[in-house]
This record gives structure tokens, sequence and C-alpha cells, in this order.
């Protein structure tokens, strides 16, 4: 028979066995349905093998194509020069401070502060650790904040051979020249290295000038605790740094208290020892000649500017080098320091013991384009170290209680018994009247001087500051409405004691007067908001540096911002805030007074200019903070003294030969329509939940459900607020943040991740009095000069910021 296949038949394959035969030897089954997707073994194998030879590869090209370069500029590094917009010269930051000193020259516990700070494996691990790296990089990636992940050798290499730049060529570069260098240097030679290159704030550079610019002393005889702080300054030198930044001294006791207990786990630190140190306070800080007056200041807030927004490393910018052109206008700023000396400086005597406690801050912003125009820090740079207008450690008082009202047109909010909110809504202006719908325990703040107002119109409660409606107010509108519209407006989310309670409307939060600017400039632009621009350009050898785009945008209605301004024209036509009126030009703004008269505020705008003055009280030795009375040769300084004074000439001069412009409001349905008080609402002597002096369970037990049904998650307590100590114009954050409560249509506003903020276990006392004579207790009457009002209620006087751990 032929062996040639049939027409239309296929050949067979002999290799492949019939059905039920055995497969012939060395053949494998065919993959079929989802195996075909699995790889095999063999392709893993295969993969891994091509990585690690890239991996193998990459690493000896890398080893063979970088060297070790010499000392980069930062041994050398140059002055930063700061200019006005008009780009005439505000400074130059000073010759760079570094004096280099042997590895035996620091003490053994400050070295081993330094490590237990840093890197406590230093003398047992390789030159880089991979598993760190990558740690950090998914650490930055993921949000829990940049890391660098870097051993002390790698610190040393960026600080000494490279720079700050955070790039991938930079990263690449401090990885194979730390291995090349750990083959050459012994780890102390690297350590000794690492401690004369760091940076740690002042300008100095090196463990020896750190020394000296904090202590006054070398190296040598520094000791333990001393020697932890510089170790942790080199976590955030500037942050760290509690005589510059006195609001952050909780963060910087934090650091130092890691520092030492690790250096007790590590076994470098007897436990009774460590137990017995106290926290070794640095000496003032003594800035170069070349940055007296204004120009420090100028310089320190533009530093923080742009290192707070990432626009340069901090450690880069201290490398110098770089033209930062600002947002200054040199006419403003000389009219600032002029309107200051006025009302304030010239006033001081120095026989007065109260005038030496006298601090001023300022800032001006223009409303449509965000850009800081004017910044007063101090009387002088060289004298007084700490920006006055950068710090966030005093309360800004009544001037917070605008954004209340705004955030209640805003939201639509109503009162208890249904009104909505208005201008000419009346509330109860009783004194010490405990606040309803709110179950968080009774609270009831005191007017100033313990008047009682009566059925009073929100616009005259404004004009007065009158503590007892706000607080009521804050809760119809709801705390946490209000936190979130202060925060929208331009007041920064990490504040103090901006705590989402009844008392916020007091003014607790401790916002610096640039924030608070921002915030009032919001209202200013009719409800849009830009982040403040300090600097408008940035170049380095002829380059410009990248700055963040500008982002505006509609925070709150038009409505809600233009009537809560034309609320503020009438405490300048009529309340108290009539001292502004010297600007010559349509006004609004809100006068304040912290707890104790420790700060006066004056916050206002016309339509072109938002301007904040406060003056403040600060011991000059000890840096506790100090009250106003008898300074100036005044029974006590509020908002609408010299804070207005300072306003109203400041603003006058700076829009001198501008267009007077009247401010163009479009106000809330119904604002000047009365709308009087129900003869059965607040009046009704039957108690709310808040009307009873018991607290509810500390323990959580049922949740209020917000507008949307979703139940809080925050826990009912008890706002042992203050029932008032006589300044009705602030007040102290609450002990607890309980959850909002409230019947509908009260403004109660527990909405799921608004949240709530623990405050201090205190609160003061908060009015803004405005002029007027005084009886000798503070209360109106006839004036006394020289005679403070005393703590009528027994209420603690807060310690200073400056001293407290938060």
């Amino acid at each position: 028979m032929s062996q040639e296949p049939q027409q239309g038949w296929t050949p067979r394959d002999e290799t492949v066995s019939a059905p039920g035969q055995p497969q012939p030897r060395g053949s494998r089954p065919r993959r079929t349905g989802w195996r075909r997707l699995v790889p095999t073994w063999r392709m893993v194998l295969g993969a891994i093998l091509l990585i690690a030879l890239l991996l193998i590869g990459g690493f000896a090209a890398g080893y063979l194509l970088v060297d070790i370069p010499p000392a980069n500029a930062t041994a050398t590094a140059q002055s930063n020069v700061y200019l006005y917009a008009d780009g005439t010269q505000i400074a130059r930051d000073g010759e760079v401070n570094r004096e280099n000193v042997q590895l035996s020259q620091v003490p053994l516990t400050v070295q081993r502060a330094v490590l237990a700070a840093e890197d406590r494996n230093f003398y047992s691990e390789r030159a880089v650790d991979p598993k760190a790296m990558v740690r950090a990089a998914w650490n930055t990636l993921t949000g829990k904040g940049k890391q660098s992940g870097s051993t002390i050798t790698q610190q040393y290499v960026k600080n000494y051979y490279l720079g700050q730049e955070q790039t991938l060529s930079r990263k690449w570069k401090e990885f194979f020249i730390s291995i090349k260098l750990s083959r050459e240097q012994s780890k102390s030679e690297i350590l000794q290295g690492y401690l004369n290159t760091s940076y740690f704030g002042r300008n100095a550079y090196g463990i020896q000038a750190a020394a000296q610019a904090y202590y006054g002393k070398d190296i040598e005889d520094v000791d333990t605790a001393e020697g932890a702080y510089l170790a942790s300054l080199l976590n955030a030198p500037t942050a760290y740094d509690v005589t510059t930044h006195p609001e952050n001294r909780g963060a910087a006791l934090g650091r130092w208290n890691y520092t030492l207990d690790g250096m007790v786990k590590e076994g470098w630190l007897d436990e009774a020892e460590r137990v017995t140190m106290t926290f070794p306070v640095p000496q003032k800080a003594k800035p170069a000649i070349g940055l007296s007056g204004q120009r420090g200041y100028v310089v320190q807030a533009v530093e923080e500017y742009v290192t707070g927004h990432d626009i340069i490393d901090e450690n880069t910018l201290a490398a110098g080098g770089y033209r930062l052109t600002t947002t200054l206008q040199r006419a403003k700023q000389d009219a600032f320091v002029e309107a200051v000396d006025d009302e304030v400086t010239s006033r001081l005597d120095p026989d007065r013991k109260a005038d030496r406690n006298v601090r001023v801050g300022g800032a001006s912003i223009d409303p449509e384009s965000g850009e800081v125009v004017a910044l007063y820090g101090g009387v002088d740079y060289t004298r007084q170290y700490v920006n006055n207008a950068t710090r966030r450690d005093y309360q800004v008082g009544s001037t917070f209680k605008p954004f209340v009202f705004t955030s209640a047109v805003e939201n639509d909010s109503r009162t208890q018994d249904g009104r909505r909110i208005t201008p000419e809504t009346v509330y109860d202006g009783t004194d010490q009247r405990p606040v309803r719908g709110w179950r968080g325990g009774r609270y009831a703040p005191e007017n100033e001087g313990g008047i009682s107002y009566g059925p009073i119109t929100v616009r005259e409660a404004t004009d007065r500051s009158v503590n007892s409606v706000y607080a009521q107010m804050a809760v119809d509108v709801g705390p946490t409405r209000v936190r979130r519209t202060a925060i929208d407006l331009g007041i920064p989310a990490t504040t103090p004691d901006l705590t989402a309670s009844p008392s916020i409307a007091l003014g607790p939060a401790t916002a610096s007067v640039l924030d608070l600017a921002e915030a009032y400039a919001t209202l200013a632009n009719h409800g849009r908001h830009g982040t403040y621009t300090l600097v408008s350009k940035i170049t380095k050898d002829g380059a410009a540096v990248a700055l963040p785009k500008a982002d505006t945008r509609q925070v709150v209605s038009r409505e809600a911002a233009d009537t809560t301004t034309s609320v503020l024209q009438s405490v300048v036509d009529e309340g108290t805030g009539t001292a502004a009126q010297s600007a010559g030009r349509p006004a609004a703004g809100k006068t304040g007074t912290a707890e104790e008269d420790k700060a006066a505020w004056f916050a206002g705008y016309t339509p072109q200019l938002a301007t904040v003055v406060a003056v403040m009280g600060q011991d000059p030795d000890t840096g506790v903070q100090k009250s106003l009375y008898g300074a100036l040769g005044l029974p006590r300084i509020n908002g609408g003294g010299a804070p207005a004074r300072i306003w109203g000439q400041f603003t006058g001069a700076a829009l001198e030969g501008t267009e007077i412009t009247e401010f163009d409001l479009r106000l809330e349905p119904g604002a000047n329509e009365p709308e009087p008080l129900p003869e059965s609402s607040d009046e009704d002597p039957s108690p709310s939940p808040s009307d009873t002096d018991e607290s509810p369970s500390p323990e959580p037990s049922e949740q209020s459900p917000d507008e949307s049904g979703a139940p809080s998650e925050e826990p009912s307590g008890t706002d042992t607020g203050s029932t008032g100590t006589g300044d009705g114009d602030t007040g102290r954050g609450d002990s607890s943040a309980p959850q909002e409560s409230g019947p509908a249509g009260s403004g109660y506003d527990p909405r799921p991740g608004g949240g709530h903020h623990q405050g201090p276990p205190d609160h003061g006392r908060y009015q803004d009095t405005g002029p007027g004579p005084r009886r000798p207790d503070g209360r109106p009457g006839e004036e006394q000069p020289g005679v403070p009002p005393p703590n009528h209620h027994n209420v603690p006087i807060r310690q200073d910021r400056a001293d407290e751990q938060r």
C-alpha cells in the first residue's frame, strides 16, 4: 500500500501519542486554560537572574563612574540678597559662621546625643542602608512625611560633597560616594566631618559654631543636656529654635526628650541622671548687625515662607547665592515703621516698668493680589529677635468674631428658635447667659464689665463685642462650621487652640498677625482667598527658581463676606474701632484683646488694603507674656487704642495719592430688615440640655446625627469654659471639644470628619472695651490711670506659651 497520505487527510504528528498511550520520554504536556497565564519556574528564575545581572552591572558601573568630588560650595557659602519689590536692597544675610573642630574636642556624651538623634547604629552599620532608603521613599509617597532614610555617612556626603537638591541623580551619586568614602575614611573621621558641616540654624555651620550661637561656649564645655538640644536642632534647625519660635517649644522639647531617651535605651546615659535633667534654654540669638531694624524680620519671614512652601530646602538656602525679590513696597514699609514710632515707640518711658514689655507686630496685604506689601516685626531685629508679625503664641481675641458671623451667613444658619441670622437678628445679650443647644456642659461667658445688654442686634453686639451673643451664635452655627470657615478664610488649620466649641467665638486661637491679615484680606476680596505671597521672584546664578502658582478661589460666598464687611463698617463708624477713622477712608474692622490684656489687636481693611496690628506684652528677659496694664502710661491698652491708631495712620499714608474707593457690597437678602426677639424663645426659663450645671458623662454614650444622618465620631464632653473674667474680647480654648448638638434648625454641625480639638483646660476673659473712662476695677466709669482691673472671677492666669509644653 502506498505510504503517501491520501488527498484531503492531515499527516499524523508522530510526536503526539494517541489517547491513552504513554508520552514519549523528554516531552511535556501542553499548558492549557488559565495555566498558560502563569509563568513557569524557568521564566521566574530567568527574570530574577536578569534583574540581578542588571543590578550588579548598574552597581559596578556606578561604582566605577562616580568619583569622590572636591568639597562643594557650602564650605564657602555665599550670602543671600533680599530686595524690595522695586529692586532696591533690603538686606544681605551675612557671612557663613563655621569653625571646624577635632572629634576629640567634642564630649563623648554630645557625640552620642547626635547618634541617638540621627543614627543610633552608625558604628555598626554599613555606609548606606537600602532598607531604610526604601522605607523612607515609601513613607514619603504614602503621605507620611518626607524622610531621607540616610545614614550619617550619606548626610555627610550630601553636606560636604554634593548639595541638598531632592533629585534622583543626587541620591545616585550620594549612594556610591558614601560606599567609596567608607573605604577611605574611618567612622570617626566621617562623624567628625558630619559634625563640622551640618547646619544648626542661626547661620551656624558645625557643632562648634552652634555651641557658641546657642550657649555662648565652646563645644568642649557643653554638657549632656545642652548637647542633646544641639543634636535635636539637626532635625529642624529653625523650627526647634525656641527663642525664635516660642510656639514650637513643645515640639523642640519632644525632640530633646526623644534624644535623651534614646541615649538611655542604647546604654549611653544612666537613667537616674536622665531623670534629673532639665531643658537647657538657649541664650538669645545675636543676629548680624547688618540685619538691624526691620531688615532681620523681613529676612526671617522670607526664609520661613520659602522653606515652608517647599520652594528651597532650608540647608540649600543657607548655602547662599540667591537673590530674593519680595513683594514688600518700600514706601509702605517705611509708613508702617513711622506709624508705630508715632503711636507707641515714642511714647515709651524707660522709667516705666510696664513699657519694657511692649512689642508691636503688623502686616498689610493687597486683597486682590494676595501680596504682602508691608511687614512690621518689632522695634529692631538685633534687640528683639522674635518676629511679632509671624509668631503664633498670642490669642487673637474678638478679631475672630467676624468669622463666626461669616460662617452663619455662609451656612444660612438659624437661631435656636429658627430665625435666620442676619445683622439685624436680635439676640439676648444678658451677661453670663448660658448658651442653649449645647450638650457639652454649662457654658456662660461674661460680658466686659459684667454688663447685661438685654435684646441686642448682631450689628450692635459686634460693635460692643458682646460675648454672650457670639458664644450663642457659635452654637447656632455649629463650632465645627465656624472652625471650617476660619480655615477657609486663611487661618491655618494647625493654629493652636483653634478648637470647635462655643468659646471659639471669643478668640482663644493664637494665629499670627500675618495669618489674620490673610483672613481679613479674604473678606475684603469678597470671599475670594489666595494664599499670601511674600516673594515675587527668586534667582540663582541668573536662573529663575520656580515659585508656587497663584491659587485663588471663592471660599465663602460674596454675600457672606460682604455682609460681614457691612457689619464691620459699623465697628469703625460707631463701635470700638472709631480711632481707625483717622485713615480718612471707608473702612471695616474689629478690635480684640487677649486674656489678661497680654495683647491688643486691630484688624481691618479698605477695598484696597487689609492690615492687622497687634500690641503685645512680653518680658524681655524671660520671654514670659505680660499684661499691658500701665503701658504707655494708660490703665490698659485695648484694640481700639494704639492698634487702631497705628492702623489708621499707616493706612492713610499707604494709600495717599490713590483714589478713595467705597466698598462695593452685595448683601444677603434681608440683611437690613429688623427681626425682633420672640417673646418665647431664648427667654424661655425652661432649661435646655446645656443649661444644667451637670456635665454629661465623659464616656461616649449616644451619638448625635448630623444633617445627613451620619453619627458623630466624637464622644460627649464638658465645656468647662470660663464664665468670663472681665475681658470680653478673647477667650481660652476649651478643656474638651464636645460633640455639637442641638435641636433642628439650631445650626448644630457635627459632620463626620469635622472633628474636635483638645485645648488647654482653662478659659480666659475677652472683651474689647474701646475708648472711654473706666473705674479702678476696669469697668466703665471714672478713669484712674495706672490701676489695672483685677481678676474678678478667680480664673487661673495662664502661664506664658513660651514657657509651657504643648
